[in-house]
């Protein structure tokens, strides 16, 4: 039986400090991914001497920048294999993640996206932090119904569409309300599939930004929703 292929999207905004240890997590996997894609959204040092590294092991494509959902749409849509797997520039991917992912989709041919959990790490330079959320719900390990903590079937991107470009932090929650207005099926594995990477420039740390940004998505989902349950006027 062949092993299923999957491709890894990776976007990149001057992450170059970071990279080489998320590339390292996604290739040293237990099951290794067919292609890894880097996409480099407009850096102001780009990131093709860490790229340069691993050689024809991990492909780096240059646009302009246009934003994280805008680079993994470019991913996606060069991307060949049967499965489509997401990381960002500063995360990990736990040893055993895509065979845990992948031998749940060959598992069951009905879903359509497969989640795990994800636990954060802290870096010494936010170490006050980390001290602070030890018996935090934060910081704990929680369900990732996220695009990192994702594995997808190909056609999953065919039925729903892209990421939205316009939408800077809540792009997943975005696309996985769509998928499931859209029929597509998942399930949620409990192992550890990523390790989200604290540190001092978090794009994560925009609070305010974020919450405006999710409150919209979910108005819009919902507004979807309303329009989609009434009948269209009868005319004469």
């Amino acid at each position: 039986m062949n092993t299923p292929s999957v491709s890894v999207v990776v976007p990149v905004y001057n992450g170059n400090r970071y990279l080489a240890a998320a590339l390292d997590s996604v290739l040293d996997q237990s099951s290794p991914p067919m292609e890894v894609i880097v996409v480099d959204d407009g850096s102001s040092v780009p990131p093709d001497e860490v790229i340069a590294r691993f050689g024809s092991r991990v492909r780096l494509l240059h646009q302009e920048n246009r934003g994280p959902a805008s680079a993994r749409n470019l991913g996606i849509q060069r991307a060949s294999g049967e499965f489509v797997g997401f990381i960002d520039q500063d995360d990990l991917w736990t040893t055993d993640r895509l065979a845990l992912q992948l031998a749940r989709l060959v598992a069951e041919s009905e879903l359509d996206l497969c989640f795990g959990h994800v636990e954060l790490f802290w870096e010494p330079n936010v170490e006050t932090e980390a001290r602070a959320y030890q018996q935090h719900a934060r910081g704990q390990v929680v369900p990732g119904y996220t695009t990192p903590a994702m594995l997808a079937r190909r056609g999953a991107f065919e039925r729903v569409g892209l990421l939205n470009p316009d939408l800077r932090f809540g792009d997943a929650t975005d696309w996985i309300m769509r998928a499931r207005a859209a029929g597509l099926r998942s399930t949620l594995i409990p192992d550890v599939v990523l390790r989200h990477r604290m540190h001092g420039s978090n794009l994560t740390r925009q609070r305010e930004d974020s919450k405006r940004e999710f409150v919209h998505v979910v108005r819009t989902h919902l507004g979807r929703q309303r329009s989609a349950a009434i009948p269209p006027t009868n005319r004469p």
